[in-house]
């Protein structure tokens, strides 16, 4: 069994990119039943300011599921908590990149915190999608 320490020690940090394809809009919007028109009419979304369909925040969130579930170097976690603030929109094939760091490690609860952050390239320049903390626990 691996230990918070143990998972700290193996992944202190981690950067991974996401591509938001037609495939992940698609699925979102089936699952979440969400049909607004900020994320289906890129007309509205220029209308309202937008470059187009203003992706689903919460893809991000499916992201963070990935990474815990896939990217760590144990299955034997689970997700015990997570926030998330959003700093900017991003679109229908946008690659993000998430960058995780450790900041926190409890060996008496067995959790392990991470801080993340998306970014997108903006003409050579990382431009902040998102942030936020999620708190990850060590099955027994």
């Amino acid at each position: 069994m691996m230990t918070a320490t143990q998972l700290f020690q193996q992944c202190p940090e981690l950067t991974h990119d996401y591509v938001v394809t037609d495939r992940v809009y698609d699925a979102f919007r089936t699952c979440s039943g969400d049909i607004n028109a900020l994320h289906v009419d890129d007309g509205f979304a220029h209308d309202r300011g937008f470059s187009g369909r203003v992706m689903y925040g919460n893809i991000l969130n499916a992201f963070l599921s990935h990474f815990a579930g896939m990217l760590l170097p144990t299955d034997r976690v689970m997700i015990h908590a997570q926030d998330i603030s959003f700093h900017a929109p991003f679109y229908l094939g946008d690659t993000l990149q998430l960058q995780v760091r450790c900041e926190t490690v409890s060996e008496a609860v067995g959790v392990v915190i991470y801080k993340f952050k998306f970014t997108r390239d903006d003409d050579g320049k990382r431009r902040l999608i998102a942030r936020g903390h999620i708190q990850i626990g060590i099955l027994a």
